[in-house]
């Protein structure tokens, strides 16, 4: 009676750990690694960043405004004088011209019938070429403060303006080398999710195949512990020989190892799919696909050109064929002229607009700039020539990478029907093996088949069983790669919560 109850406290324990035991879909798994994965988190950073320098190339186009201020303090101020200056002051004629008599002190004479100076020794002298013989009557004072000029504390201010007008196509080529940037990104990112859910695939459609080889396993090992208990009782009863117990032992024993083996692989790839998923290592769960579907899907072809197009590689391509497109326009933008219009506001204290004043004063300029460039030894052409070698590269890589996906595409499609193939093949192979273990059962039971043929018998049946499991993972991994070579490989349309774990 105790052994009783021991069973079924057991039976419900068992019942009720199967029963809160999570199940995964396939599409859960692949949220959950797009959560967990830090180089996907990278990659929708990288996005970011190359958004923000697209929007930072875009103001380019508009003008540039700017403050500018500056304090200076000077020692000494500034004197356009040495010393006190004598202006000469010239006695004028009714009509407005010089006096010369009137201005004068020096003695004249008479030269030529025309009326010339005499110096201080009564020699005649041209006052043109010999200013410092004049003998002026009268001088005004020109005193040295009154050119000096208070320059101790300087403040000088701007605000201002320059909005390029042409720049050779500079700005346009650096924007579009940004927008490319930001598509390229994309481009990679998409691909970084790509190569992530084939990897979440890949070990999700492992675990299947394990956890179907150790459910075979314990099939396999219960036939061999039937079969181990049949041949010792008929040893008992003198029916069949030591030998032949011998034989089926070592078959328990083998059975036993590979479970072992199939077990310690499951544990293994649970931990790689829980990794790549975020979770717990330990944590176990059951997978919705775990009985696996023997029906083989006929996968959808889509024309090569659609398929290139949804390539996240091409994309990538493209979009740097597309930057060196721009980037050699940019290097061509060099030889041509730049056109600035600019504007500023200047303010000083102190200030020259009206005399000189320690006062602030400013004004308004507007102005254009144009920058020609004329020589400088060939460096822009040779900058030039590399950026076109640089676009003849991408045009060559992005060529070959078609060429290549096209071969891979043809070959995806070979190996998926290959395996479709192979998997209806397996199929009918577990339909004639069960026969033949059947008749042997039977045949063993009624005496009239050796223990070997028996063995025999379950090991073909183990073999035809363990291939279809293979042949069905293949089809699985094999489509799996056709939907990546054909660019349809694609994350979940949403990244919301993981939905609540469904229950067995």
């Amino acid at each position: 009676m105790a052994r009783k109850i021991c069973v079924l406290v057991l039976s419900t324990l068992f019942a009720t750990s199967l029963y809160s035991q999570k199940t995964l879909q396939l599409e859960e798994c692949r949220q959950m690694a797009i959560a967990h994965n830090k180089s996907i988190q990278i990659a929708q950073e990288n996005v970011k960043v190359a958004q923000q320098y697209k929007q930072a190339a875009f103001t380019q186009f508009f003008p540039n405004f700017s403050a500018n201020a500056a304090y200076t303090w000077n020692q000494k101020s500034i004197s356009l004088l040495a010393d006190d200056a004598y202006l000469p002051v010239y006695s004028l004629n009714a009509n407005g011209t010089p006096n010369y008599p009137a201005s004068w002190n020096n003695s004249w004479t008479v030269v030529n019938g025309t009326p010339v100076p005499l110096d201080a020794n009564g020699k005649p002298f041209n006052p043109s070429t010999s200013p410092d013989k004049i003998e002026w009557k009268n001088k005004a004072l020109l005193p040295k403060e009154a050119m000096e000029f208070d320059m101790k504390n300087v403040f000088v201010g701007t605000i201002g303006f320059t909005q390029p007008i042409f720049m050779g196509g500079k700005i346009k080529a650096l924007y579009d080398i940004a927008k490319y940037g930001e598509h390229l990104a994309s481009a990679q990112q998409e691909n970084k999710m790509t190569e992530l859910l084939l990897e979440v695939d890949e070990d999700y459609w492992r675990v299947v195949s394990l956890e179907s080889k150790v459910t075979l396993a314990k099939e396999y090992r219960g036939l061999i512990a039937k079969m181990d208990s049949d041949i010792r009782t008929m040893v008992d009863e003198g029916v069949a020989t030591k030998a032949d117990a011998l034989k089926v032992r070592v078959k328990l024993n083998e059975a036993d190892v590979a479970l072992t083996k199939a077990e310690d692989g499951l544990n293994l790839s649970r931990m790689a799919l829980n990794q790549v998923c975020g979770m717990p290592l330990d944590e176990q769960y059951r997978l919705a696909d775990q009985s696996l579907d023997t029906k083989a899907v006929e996968p959808q072809l889509i024309p090569i050109d659609q398929a290139l197009a949804n390539r996240p590689e091409i994309k990538a391509l493209t979009q740097m064929q597309s930057i060196a497109k721009a980037n050699q326009k940019a290097m061509l933008s060099r030889f041509l002229p730049n056109i600035a219009l600019t504007g500023n506001y200047l303010v000083s204290n102190p200030n020259s607009f009206n005399g000189f004043e320690t006062k602030f004063g400013g004004m308004f300029t507007v102005g254009v700039v144009a920058n020609i460039p004329l020589f400088h030894f060939g460096d822009k052409l040779h900058t030039l020539n590399a950026a076109k070698s640089q676009y003849r590269i991408a045009t060559l890589q992005l060529e070959e990478a078609k060429e290549k996906m096209e071969l891979q595409i043809k070959q995806s499609s070979y190996k998926t029907a290959e395996s479709i193939k192979k998997q209806t093949t397996t199929q009918h192979n577990i339909d004639q093996a069960v026969e033949n273990l059947r008749y042997a059962t039977e045949g063993f039971e009624a005496g009239v088949i050796t223990s070997t043929d028996l063995l025999a018998a379950q090991t073909a049946w183990l073999s035809a069983k363990s291939e279809n499991i293979d042949a069905i993972i293949d089809v699985k991994l094999c489509n799996l790669y056709l939907e990546k070579s054909l660019g349809t490989l694609k994350a979940p349309a949403t990244n919301n919560t993981i939905k609540n774990n469904q229950t067995h």
